[in-house]
């Protein structure tokens, strides 16, 4: 009978900062081989002079040719996969180009995806583990990152699927939902909304003015109280050693605190609580005279 290996391996996506590197670090610590999904040199030799337990791969999950490339690139046994690589695209839906709706659920939906079936194979032969990296966002719709919102909840979904669909073949799948992380795009936010704001329309700004305060405010404040990507890494880890894997975890106490919200509050309250979050004026209904007259013809 052969033994099984001691030592666990694990592709690791968008592993060059944030909760990626957070993740890959901790696992390398852990005894896991890491194959670290990384877009630059820089990014390859830092997590190299971090530890010899990390491998570097070329992979943006957006392109095919890095995708295809992966066959190659990790070894025949894989153990885990942790797609954590992801994007967000900010702005009021109404403000979204066709060009930004692809951009963000390429990165966090079809790319991933890419990712998932490119390594199944592996991971059938040693009935491994799926996680995805998701967020708060996955189950609460936040307004501002509607398109984002969008691509999260998709992953959720599709790991829903995932879960039962693989299930026969031993594979586990589970979800990871950090709230705030400290992350260079939390702090590179204010930056991100002025660009963002820069780029609108006149009438756009003008419209939307009150709510890009608002969320320059909120994401202030939010970012303030961020938690280390740390915690998130180390959720990972003890999803990938438990028996049976947790399809959901929540990270952080804000991310508890806010499905706690969703789970009490009817959605005309969640309304509300986003809306003095931003500071916006509450909406004011059309009275019901004016809804039905408003298409009527004169007698």
């Amino acid at each position: 009978m052969t033994a099984r290996p001691t030592t666990r391996s694990v592709l690791v996506t968008g592993a060059g900062r944030g909760i990626g590197r957070a993740i890959a670090l901790h696992l390398a610590r852990e005894g896991w081989q890491v194959h670290a999904g990384v877009r630059t040199d820089v990014a390859a030799k830092a997590l190299m002079d971090e530890s010899d337990a990390i491998t570097p791969v070329e992979l943006d999950v957006t392109v095919r040719e890095h995708v295809a490339a992966i066959d190659a690139a990790v070894p025949d046994r894989l153990d885990a996969l942790v797609n954590n690589v992801g994007i967000g695209v900010p702005g009021p839906v109404e403000t979204l180009s066709r060009e930004d709706m692809h951009r963000q659920l390429d990165a966090n939906l079809v790319g991933p995806l890419d990712v998932t079936r490119a390594v199944l194979p592996r991971l059938r032969r040693t009935r491994g583990r799926i996680v995805f990296i998701s967020s708060v966002n996955g189950r609460v719709s936040f307004p501002f990152t509607g398109i984002y919102n969008a691509s999260k909840f998709a992953v959720e979904a599709v790991a829903d699927c995932l879960r039962v669909e693989l299930g026969p073949f031993g594979v586990q799948v589970g979800l990871i939902e950090p709230g705030v992380v400290a992350t260079d795009p939390w702090k590179e936010m204010d930056r991100l909304i002025a660009e963002f704001a820069d780029g609108l329309t006149p009438e756009l700004r003008r419209l939307y003015a009150e709510h890009i305060a608002g969320e320059r405010r909120l994401l202030a404040n939010l970012g303030s109280r961020a938690a280390p990507p740390e915690g998130v890494a180390r959720a990972v880890a003890r999803e990938l050693d438990r028996t049976r894997m947790h399809p959901r975890t929540p990270v952080g106490r804000d991310a508890r605190v806010i499905l706690l919200m969703r789970a009490l509050l009817s959605d005309r309250r969640m309304d509300g609580v986003w809306t003095r979050s931003l500071g916006l004026p509450r909406a004011v209904p059309a009275r019901a005279t004016d809804r039905h007259t408003a298409g009527a013809l004169p007698i």
